[in-house]
C-alpha cells in the first residue's frame, strides 16, 4: 500500500530515510509528554519519532494517508495496551484545529515537513500557542526557512523574523535537495528549528507589538518616520535616531524599544 502525492495538498513525500531520522532529531532530549507531527503523509517521520518516549501525535488532511498510517503504524506494532498511549492520528487541519483542545494544559513540540503553501501560517499559529508549544522544528521551503532565521540588515528579514524570534531562538539545521522527494519539489528545502525563550514575555503591549512590526515591513524602503505615520507620532519623537532607519535594519530588541517610544508618546 502506498499513497499518492496531491499537488492540490502541496504534498511532496521524503524517500530519503537517513534525512528522515536527522530531521526527527532536531527535536532536543526535553522530555515533553507530547510530540505533534503536522502532515505525516507516509509516516517517514513518525517511525523515529515513535522511538522517543513521548506519546506522538499526528494530524493529517489526506484520507489516505490516514488510512495507510493506521494500517502501518496498527496498535499491536507499538505493544500499547490503548491506541492512544503512544500514537494517535487525528484527521483534519491544522489550521482550525485548538491545539488547548487537543492537548489540555499540556507542552507540545510541534514537527512536520510542512507544506509549502500553508508554513508560513503553521508557523504564525505556533506563535499564537506559544504557552503551549516550547519547541517547533521542521523543513521549509529554504528561502521560507531563511527568513524564519535571519537577523537585521538583510532584505530576507521581515515580519517572519522578527515575530519569530521576538519568542524564540531560531537555528538554520541544514539544506535538503528536491532529489530525495517524490515527487521532487522546484527547490531546495530547509530544516529550522525553534526554541522558546525562557522569558518569552514582551515588555510592552503584544498587540501594539505586532502592529508596529507588520506596519514598518509593509513599506520596508521607506524610513520609519514614514512608514509609521498612521501612529500619528509627535514631532519630537520623529526626531529621534531610531526613526531614521528602515525596518530591516532593527533588531528584534529595537523594535521593542520601539514599540515603547510609541506608547509613551501616545500616553
Amino acid at each position: 500500500m502506498s499513497v499518492k502525492a496531491k499537488k492540490h495538498l502541496g504534498q511532496h513525500f521524503l524517500t530519503d530515510e537517513g534525512i528522515a531520522k536527522d530531521i526527527a532529531n532536531t527535536l532536543t532530549e526535553n522530555g515533553y509528554e507530547n510530540i505533534l507531527e503536522i502532515g505525516p503523509g507516509m509516516g517517514v517521520l513518525t517511525k523515529y519519532l515513535l522511538q522517543r518516549k513521548s506519546k506522538t501525535t499526528v494530524i493529517e488532511l489526506d484520507r489516505e494517508s490516514i488510512a495507510y498510517l493506521n494500517d502501518v503504524f496498527p496498535v499491536e506494532q507499538l505493544n500499547l495496551v490503548t491506541s492512544k498511549d503512544k500514537f494517535e492520528v487525528i484527521e483534519g487541519d491544522f489550521l482550525k484545529k485548538d491545539l488547548l483542545q487537543l492537548f489540555p494544559n499540556k507542552q507540545v513540540a510541534i514537527i512536520g515537513n510542512f507544506p509549502y503553501n500553508i508554513s508560513t501560517q503553521i508557523v504564525f499559529k505556533a506563535i499564537e500557542n506559544r504557552d503551549f508549544v516550547p519547541e517547533f522544528a521542521g523543513m521549509f521551503q529554504k528561502e521560507v526557512a531563511q527568513r524564519i532565521a535571519e537577523k537585521q540588515g538583510s532584505k530576507i528579514y521581515g515580519i517572519l523574523s522578527v515575530l519569530t524570534q521576538a519568542f524564540y531562538d531560531v537555528e538554520y539545521l541544514f539544506t535538503v535537495p528536491p532529489s530525495v522527494f517524490n515527487p521532487p519539489p522546484k527547490v531546495d528545502s530547509g530544516v529550522i528549528r525553534l526554541i522558546r525563550k525562557k522569558d518569552y514575555s514582551l515588555p510592552v503591549d503584544e498587540k501594539l507589538f505586532f502592529r508596529v512590526v507588520k506596519t514598518a515591513f509593509n513599506q520596508r524602503r521607506k524610513m520609519l518616520r514614514s512608514s509609521l505615520k498612521s501612529f500619528n507620532l509627535s514631532d519630537s519623537l520623529k526626531e529621534a535616531t531610531i526613526f531614521a532607519k528602515r525596518p530591516e535594519q532593527l533588531s528584534v530588541e529595537e523594535f521593542i524599544e520601539l514599540t515603547k517610544k510609541i506608547a509613551k508618546d501616545g500616553i
